[in-house]
């Protein structure tokens, strides 16, 4: 947020130390929005993060295979979602879903994803619904992994935390939303 960035380990040394074997801190499943990379907002290094980034964070088969390797092959402790402020996927889906118009091509796809947090912010009202579904899928999204059959053995036994996150676009602060670690 302060701008104070200290670009750790991005240098030949750390990429040859990261170049036979990985173990990353965690893993962020966040939006492809070009305004959001993970690794630049939380100013991490080579072999420190596993990212997945789809429209919306929605997420499906492979992408939850995809956040599933770290944990269930390495250990990796931390798994987050990560929302942000104005996104364009989740407007877009917010629009096709209120006027029962289709996006077209594979947009579908992401629209039909994000039909639950859809349903949510409709059933949470609030000034801003595009802002609403937003939060209300990457709740959605936390808690479905959470529980997932083979996350949820790790989360349960303190091994992983699955946390459900919001990045501020405007301010560039990461709010907590669901599943921060006691």
């Amino acid at each position: 947020m302060s701008g104070d960035l200290r670009h750790p380990d991005r240098d030949p040394n750390r990429r040859q130390l990261v170049a036979q074997e990985q173990e990353p801190f965690g893993a962020i499943l966040s939006c492809i929005d070009s305004r959001v990379p993970p690794e630049l907002l939380f100013d991490t290094g080579l072999g420190d993060l596993y990212v997945m980034r789809t429209g919306g964070a929605t997420v499906g088969p492979v992408v939850t295979g995809s956040v599933e390797y770290g944990p269930m092959t390495s250990g990796t402790p931390l798994v987050v979602v990560l929302g942000h402020q104005r996104c364009g996927a989740v407007k877009a889906a917010y629009k096709s879903l209120r006027d029962g118009k289709p996006l077209p091509g594979n947009l579908q796809a992401i629209v039909k994803a994000l039909q639950p947090a859809y349903d949510q912010a409709a059933q949470e009202g609030g000034t801003d619904p595009v802002e609403t579904m937003a939060r209300a899928q990457v709740k959605l999204t936390a808690t479905d992994l959470r529980s997932n059959q083979d996350l949820a053995p790790l989360v349960g036994k303190g091994a992983l935390a699955v946390v459900g996150a919001y990045y501020s676009l405007d301010t560039g602060k990461v709010e907590v939303l669901a599943g921060a670690p006691s």
